[in-house]
């Protein structure tokens, strides 16, 4: 098993190699406005720095989100690119997932909240049980009007950050984004078992920012 996984629903632009018994390579780097522009060659660092060739891989895992539209399209279209180049399979995760995972490596426990930035002052957010465990659907809201349902337990991630008022306990030394390293060791482990994974569609939650002015004309060639 060779496994290469990638990100890009959080600012994190993250891609890491995974040999089924662990991480032999990771690239992160974080900046919210150059998805496009990083993740290709945190790929390529990835792979020279584990020696391999993308030929090599036998599946990919993508972050399918909750996530912003324009950050999160990169990844999935990375995944699916390559996937079609090579032939391997294409896994989907929803990026929640591989936080919660990453917060149990971390040690927490359980049970406990998943949230990110949303911008527009909301958060993407999902409840869990345990790190492996999600117990709600991943959602977006105003944290104000989640407080009452994420006061009783801890929560990580760059939106329980961000919103200190309604997520008052954030641990310290838990995971802020995405780390493909995670993703990577949940897919491994779901794959080891048999576990269905999620279609590899993005988990876009809400419409994008970009949309059609309402009083727009259709101009035809005479």
């Amino acid at each position: 098993m060779l496994l290469l996984a990638l990100d890009t629903a959080t600012p994190a632009v993250t891609a890491a190699l995974h040999d089924g018994s662990r991480v032999v390579a990771e690239s992160t780097q974080v900046d919210a406005r150059r998805h496009g522009e990083l993740l290709l060659p945190a790929v390529d660092r990835v792979l020279t720095e584990a020696g391999v060739k993308l030929d090599a891989v036998t599946g990919f895992v993508v972050g399918i989100g909750p996530g912003p539209y324009t950050g999160l399209r990169v990844g999935l279209a990375t995944a699916a690119a390559f996937g079609a180049a090579t032939g391997a399979p294409v896994h989907g995760l929803c990026t929640l997932d591989g936080i919660a995972y990453a917060a149990g490596r971390a040690g927490l426990t359980g049970p406990f909240t998943v949230a990110t930035d949303a911008r527009r002052k909301e958060v993407y957010w999902a409840r869990y049980a345990d790190p492996r465990t999600r117990i709600t659907e991943p959602a977006v809201d105003r944290p104000a009007d989640i407080a009452e349902r994420v006061a009783d337990a801890p929560a990580v991630g760059a939106g329980a950050l961000l919103y200190r008022e309604v997520f008052t306990d954030v641990p310290e030394g838990m995971p802020e984004h995405q780390s493909a390293g995670a993703l990577a060791s949940l897919a491994a482990e779901k794959l080891a078992v048999g576990e269905p994974f999620p279609p590899a569609l993005p988990l876009y939650l809400r419409r994008p920012d970009a949309q059609v002015p309402a009083n727009y004309k259709v101009v035809t060639p005479k």
